[in-house]
């Protein structure tokens, strides 16, 4: 693993270890010698890690669409500042450039992007490793969300636990880079219907 595509919000939210653990995850990008690739602005938790890896001398490659160049203010210090004509070719260039996904703390947008990657691996058409940084249990509903659509069979166990999650940055990074990607065919056959 070489990138990691990091979708946060472009709030900073209410609580400082927010912030802090955005600035730990670009420190640990950084050391490990791993590209950060984010949505290209410089406000919230997005500007706070994209400084945070700068900082430390790394790569960060910000993707932007040009509509919201102006509103999420695109990062002028980015190694790679792309600017795009809608979300679908952002998302689609971020995915394209990274080798792992993490969620951390995020609004509307972040679980569009972390659930179009988690079912982009369901689909194979990926096998890359998808992560939460579950910063002060701020993922913890859904990740019990997501125990009980498996519990009620919308969703396989197998599947369910590709999803790897951990309140550390190293620790999260140190799955991701460990991780094996699962081989399982989606699709019923008439016999498990």
């Amino acid at each position: 693993m070489k990138s990691v595509a990091v979708y946060c919000g472009s709030s900073s939210g209410n609580k400082e270890e927010y912030t802090q653990q955005a600035q730990e995850m670009g420190r640990e990008l950084a050391r490990r010698g791993l590209t950060l690739v984010y949505g290209g602005g410089c406000v919230g938790l997005m500007g706070v890690i994209a400084d945070a890896v700068l900082a430390e001398g790394g790569k960060v490659i910000g993707v932007i669409p040009g509509f919201l160049a102006d509103k999420e203010l695109a990062h002028k210090g980015c190694t790679e500042l792309h600017v795009v004509e809608t979300m679908h070719q952002r998302k689609l260039l971020m995915a394209d450039l990274a080798e792992g996904f993490v969620a951390m703390p995020g609004g509307f947008g972040t679980l569009e992007e972390l659930f179009e990657v988690l079912t982009w691996g369901q689909l194979g058409l990926h096998g890359k490793p998808v992560g939460l940084l579950n910063t002060l249990g701020f993922y913890d509903s859904l990740l019990g969300l997501l125990d009980h659509m498996s519990g009620e069979a919308f969703l396989r166990v197998e599947n369910r636990n590709q999803v790897l999650q951990n309140a550390s940055a190293a620790a999260l990074l140190d799955a991701m880079e460990q991780y094996k990607p699962l081989r399982l065919e989606k699709w019923l056959t008439p016999s498990t219907t």
